[in-house]
């Protein structure tokens, strides 16, 4: 029988993920000779043997690789026989200006649990447990190709045993790049709120101890003990910050009050929601809903915060989530995760360690420089984590993952798109990501924040050079928002690079569009905050008609005024003073009456128009009936006025009351616009009658329902599209985001939301790149 010879390519997310060990013992099993490596381009594989034996590894390769990979592209080319005496992992080459998919950093695997609770394993507690099925990927990654050299584990040397695991083919850690132990890798110790380290001899010998314990040779005792210890001032109300697989988490007990005060009190943080980490999903179940879908993904690889409803019987801490029905929760995600759930501990608080505004804390000296009066311990580290990345969060909606901010776990991960040429995209100011397009995949990156200072600004700056860096990247064209105000799009004005600009909300539905497939015109409705318009106001209630290049707004709310401008948002007292001016005839009487000696001024600035702007801003009209109803008068968190809102529907309504209030439509210069005044005048007729908050929140709700398809159905009608797509921060929504594309279902449109892509301005990167091939596209055309 003849051996044929076959030249391999894979392209994808194959390094880091156990992909050369698979195709090394799919070779072996197989009687088949060659070699595989790593490139920059992918992995490349040199094989021969006969057909059958070919034909078996080829359809291992399609159809059954490691869990983590995700196989792109296979190139395969015929080749003249070598006559390989045996099979081999060479090593990894570089290819210069070729793109490698990089794997997202990934939760525990259940092996590796299992290892770090053995008192028998030799990794018993050791907290930095890994495999090629688990473990750091992206957040170590200095350079490509991924080995071990090019990554923060390169200062620790592999111990014998390690050594030997890395280099055993049927060893799940073969090849694992951040593999060690006790012996040879990186180590957890603790300090105080100084970063002046803690002496292991008061942690150690302040515990009751066997009476054989040796110091120098128990090492994973040493592990057992600086965790025990944590514990222990954890369950006393003590703070820590600790540092884990992708940056810092401010921690404390939650289901101590008194920690969760302390722990607001110090890091100015009244009311904004804090995410806990639950020991196990038994423990969610006892105080949170759990469909399939949501246990599916608190349990999976990625562990992100899935945001739950509270039971009825909740009965944790109302700190945890003050004016909230649901919590944000995640399951542990590392060795040390797990390690600290093993006593008595059920439920902390893990919310990103960082001073407000600032970038989440990742390095050891500055951790402690800025988290000092923060915290009370420090359970520190010594692996570095080169890049940052915060937790994701996620949720649920009518089964299906809608993604809130996505980073650890999801981040690097392409979507595929052929684009024409080599675009940066800057992203917004708010939620910020960057995206880069190269050969046929959109890199968005993990979330970066609110870019709003230095601090985040270089942060940010960084984070794009990084991109560049390990895909090898060059931009042509550089696309920003059209705000001139925003970092990012000051960032790309400063760059030699050729600029093209993208209005906010196109690039928010065409983002939409690219999740979904989508490439003819559509009917998009974009509901956010902030958005700068062609017009120089501020826009935020979209309904385009638009495709990848061109967009028409046909309709959005009445322009209402925005007083005082960006300070409007962290004060809806003031949207609220706007629209009631806006809607009673400039009869003040009742205005004055409900905000008293503050709605003077107010009045005074709006009626000469003093720093003032235009706004037809969906987020601002909710902030206003927020305000108007007297649940939130100042925000301390984004999106807290129009959350609270929500919020007092699900907690009061017990029936499905549809009713809505009076709107009318009219058409202006070819737009249909939204007369907000019938509403604002329903909702001041229902406060006076007595109607309960709760109602007149529900029936707010059913009326921007209401316009939304009344406006679809009129688009339909003109422009024959039945395609719509939803987009917009204001969309995690839930009341509202069901209830339109339920209403809008049952007219008969196709509906398209997002589900991997954040439907806030986390998406608008992927949106701006598209839009920017396509004006390239045309120029070239």
């Amino acid at each position: 029988m003849k051996i044929k010879r076959l030249f391999i390519k894979v392209e994808g997310i194959v390094q880091g993920v156990g992909f050369r060990p698979f195709v090394y013992n799919t070779a072996v099993l197989n009687n088949l000779k060659g070699w595989v490596n790593n490139t920059s381009e992918g992995v490349f594989i040199d094989i021969e043997g006969y057909d059958d034996n070919l034909d078996n590894f080829l359809n291992e390769l399609r159809l059954n690789p490691p869990p983590l990979s995700r196989v792109e592209k296979i190139n395969i080319v015929e080749k003249n026989p070598f006559n390989f005496h045996n099979f081999e992992i060479k090593e990894s080459l570089e290819h210069l200006d070729k793109i490698t998919l990089i794997s997202p950093d990934i939760s525990i695997c259940k092996d590796c649990r299992e290892d770090i609770l053995d008192p028998n394993n030799r990794r018993y507690f050791y907290p930095f447990t890994n495999c090629t099925n688990c473990g750091p990927r992206y957040s170590i990654i200095r350079q490509i190709p991924y080995d071990r050299n090019k990554t923060t584990m390169e200062n620790f040397e592999m111990c014998p045993e390690c050594t030997e695991e890395y280099n055993n083919p049927l060893n799940r850690r073969f090849h694992a790049q951040p593999n060690a132990c006790h012996n040879c890798g990186p180590h957890i110790y603790l300090t105080d709120s100084k970063g002046v380290d803690i002496p292991l001899t008061d942690v150690i010998y302040n515990q009751e101890l066997p009476d054989s314990f040796d110091l120098a040779s128990n090492k994973f005792n040493i592990n057992e003990r600086i965790i025990n210890w944590t514990q222990k001032k954890l369950k006393e109300g003590f703070i820590f910050a600790i540092k884990g697989l992708t940056g810092f988490h401010l921690v404390c007990d939650g289901e101590n009050p008194n920690a969760l005060d302390l722990l607001r009190k110090r890091k100015h943080r009244p009311d904004k929601p804090f995410a806990v980490m639950m020991k196990d999903i038994n423990m969610v179940k006892k105080y949170c809903s759990v469909s399939n879908r949501e246990e599916e993904l608190l349990s999976g690889v990625r562990k992100p915060i899935v945001l739950l409803n509270k039971l009825d019987n909740y009965s944790l801490p109302e700190a945890l989530a003050p004016n909230q029905n649901t919590l944000g929760v995640m399951l542990p995600f590392t060795p040390l995760h797990e390690l600290l759930f093993l006593k008595d501990l059920n439920i902390l608080v893990m919310t990103s360690a960082n001073v407000h505004g600032l970038p989440l804390e990742h390095i050891n000296d500055t951790a402690v420089e800025n988290l000092a009066g923060i915290v009370d311990y420090f359970l520190m580290h010594d692996r570095d984590i080169f890049i940052p990345v915060d937790d994701s969060v996620s949720k649920v909606v009518l089964g299906s993952e809608r993604i809130i901010r996505r980073a650890r776990g999801y981040a690097p991960e392409p979507i595929t798109f052929k684009t024409a040429t080599p675009i940066l995209a800057c992203g917004s100011n708010m939620k910020n990501t960057t995206c880069i397009s190269k050969d046929s995949f959109l890199f968005l990156s993990p979330h970066n924040g609110d870019l709003e200072n230095i601090e985040t600004y270089e942060h940010y700056k960084s984070n794009i050079e990084h991109f560049k860096s390990i895909f090898a990247f060059n931009p042509r064209y550089i696309v920003s928002d059209m705000h001139p105000g925003y970092y990012s799009t000051q960032y790309a004005q400063s760059c030699d690079t050729e600029l093209i600009q993208v209005q906010h909300h196109h690039a928010h539905i065409v983002s939409c569009m690219v999740e979904n497939g989508l490439s003819s015109k559509v009917i998009g409705i974009s509901f956010d905050g902030t958005g700068y318009g062609t017009d120089g106001k501020i826009w935020g209630s979209e309904f385009l008609i638009c495709d990848y290049e061109n967009f028409n707004r046909a309709a959005h709310l009445d322009y209402v005024i925005m007083p005082g401008g960006d300070t409007a948002i962290s004060e809806p007292w003031k949207m609220g003073v706007s629209y009631l001016h806006h809607s009673l005839s400039k009869d003040n009487t009742y205005i004055k009456e409900f905000y008293g000696n503050n709605a003077e001024k107010l009045l005074k600035i709006i009626d000469k128009n003093i720093n003032c702007t235009e706004a037809s801003s969906m987020g601002r009209f909710f902030d206003a009936v927020s305000s108007i109803l007297d649940i939130c008068q100042k925000v301390t968190f984004e999106g807290q006025a129009s959350m609270e809102l929500e919020a007092l529907i699900s907690t009061n309504s017990n029936t499905n009351d549809y009713t809505c209030y009076d709107y009318k439509i009219f058409s202006q210069n070819n737009e249909l616009i939204i007369n907000t005044a019938p509403i604002i005048n329903g909702i001041i007729n229902d406060l006076k009658t007595g109607t309960s908050k709760s109602k007149i929140s529900e029936r707010f709700h059913n009326t921007v329902i209401s316009f939304s398809v009344d406006i679809c159905k009129r688009l339909r009608t003109y422009y024959n599209i039945n395609d719509v797509a939803l987009s917009g921060g204001v969309f995690q929504n839930n009341y509202l985001f069901i209830g339109i594309v339920t209403a809008l279902k049952n007219e008969g449109f196709n509906v398209f939301s997002h589900s991997k892509i954040p439907t806030n301005d986390g998406g608008i990167a992927l949106g701006q790149i598209v839009i920017a091939n396509e004006t390239i596209k045309s120029k070239i055309r």
